[in-house]
């Protein structure tokens, strides 16, 4: 009997390690068979969405996965001793490395002309062809060669867009995109939104200081962002440190035409577990007309703390300090020559980041932005009449004193998650984003002179999803918003945007890649807090105003050229906005009036871009836009400007811009051009006869740079080489020509 059970124990166990051995073989034989690592950039910046496959013999390939948000990638098909593992992604050169190698990391070269990483468009990182809308970016090295101390002239460069700056730096400065309004887009600071309430933005004083990237996303884009993203979304990234040890640290001062001074000072470093990235700058300038002194003053934090492997924090801060004189309409009459406004903006915030697990991702933040503004006039300068070429009012204008303060607030807490439900041959790369947002906002108007004070008071929520699909040739995302807020009501606003390859560039070195790209989708905007709740007779609220809102379609093709040394494109868009916001008389003996929906207009166009590498050294890159633009439904039907029938005030038909830079060894050279054509006006000064149209303007500017010895650096800026004289809006003059030098030491 024992002997029996000796030997069915003793079989028992050589079954079950025949078992295990047979077990081990099998995960042996699986792990040989697969093969995983990384794909990155020359800066070792991780690459996603790469297409990543397998390749044995020469022209023989297997099916293959994309790269994650780390540039990660994890596929089958290795056990070919021979074989290579081979990555490729447009606007950079394919490259592939041996299954053999025990850590694969495949780095991929910047082609001539190189594709960007957005994050704006869908809220995740992607290459930017793959997202089907129109973006541009502007990357450091954009910003740091056009030498500009405000972000506004930096986005003159951008297809569609028209900024009007009533009258010089630090003036009243506004973003129009593709005929929509010019409170119409959504900006962002690293997620946290800048708008006031109802949309507004000025860009007068927001500044280029310690800046990784800006993105300019075309089209409605609310149903990811909500409120004001009806005609684009702007979003500002600041740096972050990027070398270990030794913390980086650098100095610039420039000074020139009209009292300039521009000094900026900036310290980055990583260590253990924290990175930062800290800026401090200034800039004044008198300008060149009286009472237009411009002072603003930037700060700027970044700062990460990994928490562990898998987990960050990240601590934002940025203020910009502005004040400038206001002159008013200097070139009908006399300047004002006390009127100011003074402009307080901050903002910090906390974000948290966490891989959960290899599929899933999630982020949460809370953020508070502050806006605390003044514009003051308590002298009474002496009545004048308007005058200018001819043209001659039929009545004095008195000065109008004011002294109004603003005091704005907005908490935004947001939560995201990412989670990737497949990456394989057969499904693609397909991910769910779910997301929900909150927007508390509040505020102070107060009127010093008429001793009101009017507090108000608004909550705005967001939940949307987003679902993202990605083939070799294909990439789609489709999503949707539902929000609440505290005006309006409910408001369900979807969006769509599929791009697809029609030509892979292969080896071909003269035909490359060739992309179609489409996008329609929803924007809605709340009203202003004035719109909303003034309590003041002349301008009363309405507190059941609709949303104002947007359709925008667009279509696009792109085709590189010449080993990616050249690419052309070309992008049609049709807007239509409607529910416009206006003042409307109810009284007309008392001149009472409250605010209605009653306008309503569109805007459809083509967009077109050039862009050429020749050498390495030499980058041109020029962009045209076409825009026909019409009022539908008038806002103020009995005004010439604003009839039924008449192109939208400040958009001009015909733009463009040209952008070319050369830089080899020491010294680096650009010139920039921009190009508006005429546009719809009108000079708001009773001026008869009146006028209706802004001839519109061409200027050209330069900048050098040279490199005297190891860490510094000569730098020269012309604006306005040939001294033009224009206004971009009527009756403010534009700066004429205007030179600044300086110099930039690293340390």
């Amino acid at each position: 009997m024992r002997t029996s059970r000796h030997r069915q124990a003793a079989a028992c166990r050589t079954f079950c390690s025949l078992i295990a051995l047979t077990t081990s073989m099998a995960v042996g034989a699986a792990a040989a068979d697969r093969v995983a690592g990384q794909v990155v950039d020359q800066s070792g910046q991780p690459l996603p969405r790469a297409f990543v496959h397998v390749v044995g013999t020469p022209g023989s390939g297997s099916a293959g996965v994309f790269t994650d948000d780390r540039g990660g990638f994890d596929l089958a098909g290795a056990a070919d001793s021979g074989c290579r593992v081979e990555a490729s992604l447009t606007g950079f050169t394919t490259a592939s490395v041996a299954c053999s190698d025990r850590a694969v990391r495949i780095v991929l070269s910047v082609a001539p002309i190189e594709e960007t990483l957005v994050v704006t468009a869908t809220r995740t990182t992607a290459p930017a062809d793959q997202v089907g809308a129109s973006v541009t970016t502007f990357t450091a090295e954009d910003i740091e060669r056009r030498q500009t101390p405000l972000i506004a002239d930096v986005l003159r460069a951008t297809p569609g867009a028209m900024i009007v700056r009533s009258g010089q730096p630090g003036a009243l400065t506004s973003l129009y995109v593709r005929g929509g309004e010019s409170n119409y887009n959504k900006v962002l600071v690293d997620g946290i939104p800048l708008n006031e309430p109802g949309g507004t933005f000025y860009f007068s004083n927001l500044s280029t200081e310690n800046l990784d990237r800006i993105e300019v996303v075309r089209g409605a884009q609310s149903a990811l962002f909500g409120s004001d993203a009806m005609s684009s979304v702007v979003q500002l990234f600041t740096k972050r440190a990027t070398t270990e040890g030794k913390p980086d640290a650098n100095f610039s001062i420039e000074g020139g035409s009209f009292g300039t001074v521009r000094a900026a000072g900036n310290v980055s470093g990583r260590a253990s577990r924290w990175d930062y990235a800290l800026d401090a700058a200034q800039f004044s300038t008198s300008n060149d007309t009286p009472n237009s002194d411009f002072d603003n003053t930037t700060l700027s934090a970044n700062v990460g703390a990994a928490l562990n492997e898998t987990a960050n924090l990240r601590f934002i801060a940025r203020a910009e300090l502005g004040k400038n004189g206001t002159p008013g309409q200097t070139a009908f009459g006399r300047p004002d020559l006390d009127a100011f406004a003074e402009r307080h903006d901050g903002l910090g915030g906390v974000t948290f980041n966490q891989q959960l697990t290899p599929n899933v991702h999630q982020q949460a933040s809370y953020a508070l932005s502050v806006s605390n503004q003044q514009s003051t006039n308590l002298i009474e300068d002496p009545p004048y009449t308007p005058t200018y070429g001819g043209r001659t009012a039929p009545f004095e204008y008195s000065d109008f004193l004011y002294d109004s303060r603003t005091n704005l607030r907005r908490h935004h807490a947001s939560y995201q998650a990412d989670v990737v439900l497949a990456n394989n041959a057969s499904s693609g790369q397909q991910m769910l984003s779910v997301l929900a947002d909150w927007d508390g906002e509040r505020a102070t108007l107060d009127d010093r002179l008429a001793g009101t004070s009017t507090p108000a008071s608004r909550d705005n929520f967001g939940l949307a999803a987003q679902h993202q699909a990605l083939w070799r040739r294909v990439s789609f995302n489709v999503s949707g918003r539902y929000e609440h807020n505290a005006s309006f009501g409910n408001a369900f606003v979807p969006r769509g945007a599929v791009a697809v390859t029609l030509h892979q560039a292969g080896g071909d070195p003269v035909f490359g890649a060739t992309s179609l790209h489409a996008a329609a989708g929803a924007g809605i905007k709340e009203p202003t807090l004035l719109q909303s709740f003034s309590p003041v007779p002349f301008y009363r609220g309405n507190p059941d105003l609709q949303p104002e809102r947007s359709r925008s379609v667009e279509i696009g093709i792109d085709q590189r050229l010449s080993s990616d040394r050249v690419r052309v494109g070309v992008t049609w868009f049709d807007n239509e906005y409607k529910n416009l916001i206006a003042l409307e008389t109810t009284n007309f003996e008392t001149f009472e009036a409250q605010y209605f929906n009653v306008g309503k207009s569109r805007a459809r166009g083509a967009e077109f871009l050039f862009e050429v590498v020749p050498v390495d050294a030499l980058h041109v890159r020029a962009g045209y836009t076409l825009l026909d633009s019409e009022v539908l439904e008038s806002t103020s039907p009995d005004s010439p400007v604003y009839q039924i029938g008449q192109p939208l005030l400040r958009r001009p038909k015909h733009t463009g811009f040209f952008d070319v830079s050369w830089s080899r060894n020491k010294l680096s050279v650009g010139v920039y051009g921009m190009f508006i054509g005429e546009f719809v006006d009108s000079d708001f000064s009773s001026l008869d006869p009146p006028m209706l149209v802004n001839a519109g303007w061409t200027t050209w500017d330069a900048r050098i740079a040279w490199k005297l010895i190891a860490h510094v650096t000569a730098t020269l800026s012309i604006d306005n080489i040939g001294d033009a004289s224009y206004m971009e809006a009527l009756g403010y003059p534009a700066l004429g020509r205007a030179v600044r030098a300086g110099v930039r030491v690293g340390f």
